[in-house]
């Protein structure tokens, strides 16, 4: 994914949000290591396997039940990029919070992969992503600033407009397995790859339980109208506007180069006569 400026849709119908820009990356994962348990399990070679997700927190002021040290209820979580169930791809996140707060290792087990605290201070948060054994050996470390003040701190403050910080992460697994695969095919979360000509896929896995999947999904999270949106469209829309800023700008510097190989035609006519 092209790192580009924010994502986020404007929606007169969701509660106002403050934070800053989030932050848009492509984390390309290592390859599984070759050993003979692994060999059991066939990787597909040339091919790649996408999962869009987002990982921040929100966080409200506490108004009038606010004091000196719990001024702010928050909650730093990691999510699909579409609110999809990750537990297809995901086994487990374990959150680091500061060292002052009781148990600060936190592990979560099962999707939704989020927790929620209340207290005072901004901290970095380590989030550590453990995936299933056919999906990635090695976990992936991410890091977040918990962000609970607007930027602009001198404006009123309200109990009903969260602070929202979120970052972007298009994680790629490259030669996956082929039980994952089998997994990915109707997964939403996942982004299917487009396979190499002559490939047979396997057999697709038959949809969860619905009730179960509902579960782990964060389409009707209390907090849901709150995320950002990030979609291609958008991200489109984005680059566009990117594109013609750097069309303007070089046509600025165009003009300027003109005007200076003018300049220098003129000088060697002077110094000419």
């Amino acid at each position: 994914m092209i790192n580009s400026s924010s994502s986020k849709k404007h929606d007169p119908d969701q509660p106002e949000v403050s934070g800053p820009a989030p932050k848009l990356l492509r984390t390309k994962m290592s390859k599984p290591e070759d050993t003979e348990k692994k060999n059991l399990n066939k990787k597909l070679k040339d091919v790649e396997i996408s999962v869009p997700i987002v990982y921040g927190n929100i966080a409200f002021w506490l108004g009038k039940k606010a004091s000196e040290y719990q001024s702010h209820k928050w909650t730093v979580y990691v999510r699909g990029a579409t609110n999809e169930d990750l537990g297809a791809v995901i086994k487990r996140a374990v959150f680091q919070l500061h060292s002052s707060f009781s148990n600060p290792t936190r592990v979560v087990e099962s999707p939704p992969f989020e927790l929620s605290e209340s207290g005072w201070g901004e901290f970095e948060i380590a989030i550590t992503l453990y995936f299933h054994s056919d999906v990635c050996d090695k976990p992936l470390n991410l890091y977040h600033h918990l962000k609970l003040y607007p930027e602009d701190e001198s404006g009123p403050k309200s109990t009903k407009k969260p602070v929202v910080v979120e970052s972007y992460d298009e994680l790629v697994f490259p030669e996956p397995s082929e039980s994952f695969l089998a997994r990915a095919q109707n997964h939403p979360a996942i982004t299917f790859p487009r396979l190499p000509a002559g490939l047979t896929l396997p057999p697709p896995v038959p949809t969860e339980d619905a009730s179960k999947k509902k579960r782990g999904d964060t389409k009707d999270h209390p907090l849901g109208q709150c995320f950002m949106n990030f979609s291609e469209a958008d991200e489109l829309l984005q680059l566009a506007a990117a594109r013609q800023q750097v069309q303007t700008h070089i046509a600025k510097l165009k003009r300027q180069i003109s005007m200076v190989d003018g300049q220098q035609q003129q000088l060697r006519s002077t110094s000419d006569q």
